[in-house]
């Protein structure tokens, strides 16, 4: 038998599910099971920069991102429209273990549906999140950084669901997806990945009739989760965890402060190419600042403009952070520098249109992330449930590096050094993996 808590577990990641979508995502059907029969917080802290990539890391690795290494969904590519840009897909750029890679020494199963940063990870039964740019093959990328049968699987059954990137089919094809690995392979570990709230947010604000919409639709996806779970016969010895990665804040203006960078001659052309010394890419709700090493007259020189604009109110720019602030929040040292946004801005690394944008004059409703984790109202939500878990038991604030170690002791498998705790507090007194009707009967 296990030492762990649990011999399953389900990690459920909903993207950009923030303390400002509780009210309503709590009262729904399946997620307010969950929360009856667990442990839950609207206070879940994440990490500098809030973006998908650098969370989920730190979700499976325990650490922050100036550790993990992973500090931008793409690495720095000046001058490549986004939808061009390779993204950290692989689980090599991650400069330390993930929990995953102790249930391997285990020889326990674990699988992963269109996770983040796990190309060619040791998952057992992996789908990686991976998309194609230029004119690769989008199924052959998948096969080859994934576990190719597995994969091939998957998409025979459910790939009619999708439609490309398109919602509510993406995560349509990923509920199915997990269903099906939940009956047939019965891992340890799965982690699964929706994002429909996310691109909902990004398209039509925070505040949208469009977002009660997803959250009815992601709720009916986490039912499918729980009932396949109970298909499987491994109901009552599973832990479910749901989590948010960041929360979204509403933009009406876009700066791109990199024109400023060109117009001072740190940005620019030499025998048709862009070059740059000084180069400002964008998170969104914050920004790196990339200078060429050694050059101390270019850091000199873009510091004095940043300060400079950073007076100007049109321009957005909150806060510049430098070495001992990044530290507190344990950013990736880039360069030493970032730079915050203020709430209803956000900045874009082009060099084409407007120094600004003002969206709601052109009557485009948009949102987005990437700013600091201590934003107000801008935490995370955070449920887990099972036999092991205290019923209706709230937490406090706690931090997202605290999910690996806690999966890790639900698990039973050893994993650290991590930079988070066990949440200890969540299980029950003497819980092992047993069979308790009670808990069933609490979920119906």
């Amino acid at each position: 038998m296990s030492k762990g808590k649990a011999k399953h577990l389900v990690v459920i990641s909903y993207d950009a599910f923030s303390e400002d979508n509780w009210e309503k995502a709590s009262r729904l059907p399946n997620l307010s099971r969950l929360i009856k029969s667990g442990a839950f917080s609207t206070k879940l802290k994440s990490v500098y920069p809030t973006l998908t990539y650098v969370v989920h890391t730190t979700m499976v690795t325990g650490v922050y991102p100036d550790k993990h290494g992973i500090y931008h969904n793409t690495p720095l590519q000046p001058f490549i429209d986004e939808e061009e840009q390779a993204w950290f897909w692989f689980k090599k750029d991650i400069k330390v273990p993930a929990v995953y890679d102790a249930l391997r020494k285990h020889k326990m199963k674990s699988a992963g549906i269109l996770w983040p940063v796990t190309g060619y990870a040791s998952i057992r039964y992996n789908l990686p999140e991976i998309k194609t740019i230029g004119r690769e093959n989008q199924s052959l990328k998948i096969l080859k950084n994934g576990s190719p049968f597995f994969c091939i699987a998957l998409e025979k059954k459910y790939g009619k669901l999708r439609k490309g990137i398109e919602q509510p089919y993406l995560d349509d094809f990923t509920a199915m997806c997990g269903k099906d690995t939940i009956r047939s392979k019965k891992p340890e570990f799965l982690m699964m990945h929706f994002i429909e709230l996310d691109d909902a947010k990004h398209h039509y604000g925070t505040d949208s009739p469009e977002i009660d919409k997803v959250l009815n639709r992601v709720d009916e996806r986490i039912g499918k989760v729980i009932e396949a779970v109970r298909e499987a016969g491994i109901f009552e010895e599973t832990v479910f965890l749901v989590l948010g990665d960041h929360g979204q804040k509403n933009v009406r203006y876009k700066v791109k402060l990199n024109q400023l960078l060109k117009k001072e001659g740190l940005i620019y052309e030499e025998k048709g190419k862009m070059l740059w010394r000084a180069y400002i890419q964008s998170t969104g709700g914050s920004a790196y600042l990339h200078l060429k090493e050694n050059d101390e007259e270019a850091k000199q020189r873009v510091l004095q403009i940043l300060l400079k604009a950073a007076e100007e109110k049109s321009l957005g720019i909150e806060r510049i952070y430098t070495g001992e602030e990044l530290e507190h929040f344990h950013a990736f040292p880039v360069s030493g520098y970032m730079l915050e946004a203020k709430t209803g801005y956000c900045f874009d690394d082009s060099l084409t249109g407007p120094l600004v944008t003002d969206l709601e004059k052109e009557n485009r409703k948009y949102a987005t992330h990437g700013y600091s984790p201590e934003k107000p109202e801008y935490q995370c939500c955070f449920v887990v449930s099972g036999n092991c878990i205290k019923k209706e038991y709230q937490l406090g604030e706690i931090q997202m590096v605290d999910i690996a170690p806690t999966i890790a002791e639900i698990l039973g498998v050893e994993f650290g050094p991590c930079d988070g705790r066990v949440l200890d507090e969540i299980f029950r007194m003497n819980t092992k993996v047993s069979i308790q009707k009670k808990a069933e009967t609490d979920m119906r």
